[in-house]
């Protein structure tokens, strides 16, 4: 809610002559952050207790949405605090997201890792795709501020499952070594993550298709001025891809374990996301861009979910946080400095050229980081798994061929 009023809220504040770069600035402020702190913040997932680093980052969270709730209500009129409060709130997410991510290979079973993915993606999604439609109905009826509100609320749900968890190893790391904060554990996983072919041409796909595809900052003019669909229609496109993701999840739990060719699936999806992208930029219906919408969302999720399931089983639990950590430069800066860049564009060249450019570059991207990596298009799972002991019980593990 509070990512689709922060964009709707801008474009209110700005001159139309300055609304696509101003839009995208609000992918840069949050990118900076990610930057800056990615890779100290993985190694802080794998020092510190993950369950109450989230705490902190949650309750952090919680209350700069508040504060963006009491700015509005006073009758906000320029945008540098918007800038400033989603800068912050980007720092305390990119603590958040290392130890969150790390966390679930910490609550459930090896071999059940593949379908928690892929639940928790629907969980995700599910809340993606009526978080948006809300805040476009709430903006309609009661103003942007009550969106800041209620997402200050939310975040005491998510406070109070942290603190009903039980049973959560308080600290990870190796055993038998005492693990520190330090720039000597940053590049260990910096380290770990260049010398994994599979983990690295994955994030590197990541960065290039998101940094081309992101469109999202762009739909409040799409809205506004191309579909003329007012907030409610805002609200409902940037649901979409959610929706479609949501969708895709719900495959993904009862087919990922039986997924065979995973590579040239992940190459594919992303394929699809990139046309879908494209075919976007080009539609004034907004029956066909919501579908279209819809398709990047489910193709991104399909995408997602291997990309996070060979990480995840190819990195030890130490060393997860900071593998997390050098991906969120990747996943998060890709979309986050794409916003940027769809911004530009369409400051020069219009929001439809903007769109259809970057589908394309998407295709483009792809096509070489297949062509780069055969590991990658020959990526499968193994027909046959292998067991694991770890503290007794028996694992198992799929692993490329």
């Amino acid at each position: 809610m509070q990512s689709a009023a922060i964009l709707w809220h801008v474009s209110l504040l700005v001159a139309p002559d300055r609304r696509a770069l101003a839009l995208g600035l609000v992918g840069l402020v949050r990118v900076v952050p990610v930057i800056a702190f990615s890779m100290m913040s993985g190694v802080v997932a794998d020092v510190l207790d993950r369950r109450r680093l989230m705490l902190v980052t949650q309750s952090a969270m919680a209350l700069l949405a508040a504060m963006l709730a009491w700015l509005t209500f006073r009758g906000l009129q320029t945008v540098w605090p918007i800038y400033a409060l989603a800068a912050v709130s980007s720092a305390a997410g990119v603590f958040d997201l290392p130890a969150r991510q790390s966390l679930i290979p910490n609550l459930v079973p090896r071999e059940h890792l593949a379908n928690a993915i892929s639940l928790n993606t629907i969980v995700f999604q599910a809340a993606s795709v009526t978080g948006p439609s809300l805040a476009g109905l709430a903006i309609a009826g009661l103003g942007v501020g009550w969106v800041y509100a209620i997402t200050a609320a939310s975040f005491l749900a998510v406070i109070l499952a942290l603190i009903l968890m039980r049973g959560v190893p308080s600290v990870p790391g190796k055993e038998g070594q005492r693990s520190e904060v330090s720039l000597r554990a940053a590049a260990e996983g910096l380290r770990f993550v260049f010398s994994s072919p599979m983990i690295r041409s994955t994030m590197l796909l990541d960065f290039l298709a998101t940094f081309f595809s992101s469109a999202t900052a762009l739909l409040p003019i799409f809205a506004q001025d191309i579909l003329r669909v007012g907030a409610k229609g805002y609200g409902w496109l940037y649901a979409a891809p959610s929706a479609g993701a949501l969708v895709a999840s719900l495959g993904m739990v009862r087919f990922v374990d039986r997924l065979d060719r995973r590579g040239p699936v992940l190459l594919w999806s992303i394929v699809v996301y990139g046309l879908a992208t494209a075919v976007f930029g080009l539609s004034r219906s907004f029956s066909l861009t919501f579908l279209c919408l819809a398709l990047t969302g489910g193709s991104d999720t399909v995408s997602t979910v291997l990309r996070n399931l060979i990480r995840q089983l190819e990195t030890p639990d130490h060393l997860r946080g900071g593998m997390t950590g050098v991906n969120m430069v990747f996943f998060m800066g890709g979309p986050q400095l794409g916003e940027l860049e769809a911004g530009t564009v369409a400051n020069w060249f219009g929001a439809p050229f903007s769109v259809v450019s970057g589908g394309l570059g998407c295709l483009v991207a792809t096509a070489w980081i297949a062509g780069k990596t055969p590991a990658l298009r020959h990526y499968r799972r193994t027909p046959h798994e292998v067991p694991i002991t770890r503290s007794g019980e028996s694992r198992r593990v799929a692993s490329n061929e």
